[in-house]
């Protein structure tokens, strides 16, 4: 399996999530980011299934939040 085609896998999926639910997304995105507050209410739009294995656009948006806020 090359290296692109994995990459356009994640690109699909990232943007499949963000058009579909982009309030999920993007909460996903900033609990694991650690930018958004350990809050109970707003945990529940966190989809912990979208940081699987191969979703590594979402692992980089994550860890890139992290470093740079």
């Amino acid at each position: 399996m090359s290296l692109s085609s994995l990459m356009f896998r994640s690109l699909v999926r990232l943007l499949t999530s963000l058009i579909a639910d982009p309030v999920v997304s993007a909460s996903t995105i900033l609990y694991y980011s650690r930018l958004l507050p350990q809050n109970i209410v707003l945990g529940r739009l966190v989809q912990h299934e979208l940081l699987d294995g191969e979703n590594y656009l979402f692992h980089f948006l994550i860890n890139f939040l992290r470093c740079f806020w």
